[in-house]
C-alpha cells in the first residue's frame, strides 16, 4: 500500500522554495539597484580620468569642454597625437599626449582629475560676483572663477574653458551682446552654456535673449538653490 504524502508537508515545501526564490531575487535586485545608484553617483561626482591610460574623442571633448568634432580636427591636423584602432575609424588619445596638448594650449587640467563643473561668473558689479562665488564655493564642488566685464571674461574663457557661464545681462548692450556672440562663435566654447542674470526683463525680452544665444535667464532676486539647479541642469547637457 502506497504511503500518502502529507498535503501540509507538500505545501510547506512549496512555501520554502518560494521563499528561497524571493530572497535570491531580492538580493539580486538590491545588488543591481546598488550598482545603478553608484553609477548615478559617479556621473554626478565626475569620472576620474586618471584611472585610464587611453581616452576616446568623446572623453577628451568632455575634459576640454569642446565638441567631439573639434577634438577630431585636433587629431586629424596632428596637433593632438594619438592613433586609430585597426580596422576602424575610431580615434584613441593616450592621456600623456592629452596632458602635453593641454599644457601647451593652457587648457585647465582639472577635467583630468574630476568632473567638477567649471563655472564663470561675469558681472559688472565685482561685489555681487564675489559674493556669489563664495556661496557657490562653500555649498558646491564647483570650480568657480569671476570676471568683471566682457574683456576680462574673454581672457578667462581662453584659459578656463567654463562649462557654465553666469552672465549679467545688464552690462552695456554692445558689450554683453558682442561677448555672447564671441562665445557662440568660438570652436573652443561650443559646449559652454550661458545663464543670464537679470532683475528687470519681461518674458518677451527673455525670449529674445534666448534667441541670441543665452540658454536660460535667472530673474533676480534668486535663491542659491535656483542658481545651483540651473547650473546642474546646464552641466548635465554639457556632460
Amino acid at each position: 500500500m502506497k504511503r500518502r504524502r502529507n498535503p501540509r508537508s507538500w505545501l510547506n515545501s512549496i512555501v520554502v522554495a518560494a521563499d528561497a526564490w524571493a530572497s535570491g531575487f531580492l538580493a539580486t535586485t538590491r545588488v543591481a539597484a546598488g550598482s545603478l545608484l553608484q553609477g548615478v553617483r559617479n556621473m554626478r561626482e565626475g569620472f576620474n580620468f586618471n584611472e585610464k591610460d587611453v581616452l576616446t574623442t568623446g572623453e577628451v571633448a568632455r575634459i576640454c569642454n569642446v565638441a567631439s568634432r573639434t577634438v577630431s580636427k585636433w587629431f586629424d591636423s596632428g596637433q593632438l597625437a594619438g592613433y586609430r584602432i585597426p580596422g576602424s575609424k575610431d580615434r584613441r588619445i593616450p592621456v600623456s599626449n592629452l596632458m602635453q596638448f593641454m599644457k601647451k594650449h593652457s587648457i585647465p587640467m582639472d577635467g583630468l582629475r574630476s568632473g567638477a563643473p567649471r563655472v564663470l561668473i561675469v558681472d559688472s558689479d565685482p561685489a555681487t560676483a564675489e559674493t556669489l562665488r563664495k556661496v557657490l564655493a562653500e555649498q558646491t564642488r564647483y570650480d568657480v572663477h569671476v570676471a568683471s566685464g566682457a574683456f576680462a571674461a574673454g581672457a578667462e574663457c581662453e584659459k578656463f574653458r567654463p562649462h557654465v557661464m553666469l552672465l549679467d545681462v545688464h552690462m552695456p548692450e554692445a558689450e554683453s551682446g558682442a561677448f555672447c556672440a564671441f562665445v557662440r562663435g568660438s570652436d573652443e566654447l561650443q559646449m559652454t552654456k550661458i545663464i543670464g542674470m537679470s532683475n528687470r526683463l519681461t518674458e518677451g525680452q527673455i525670449a529674445q535673449l534666448v534667441g541670441r544665444g543665452y540658454d536660460t535667464v535667472l530673474r533676480k532676486p534668486f535663491t542659491v538653490r535656483q542658481v545651483i539647479e540651473s547650473i546642474e541642469h546646464a552641466h548635465a547637457l554639457v556632460a
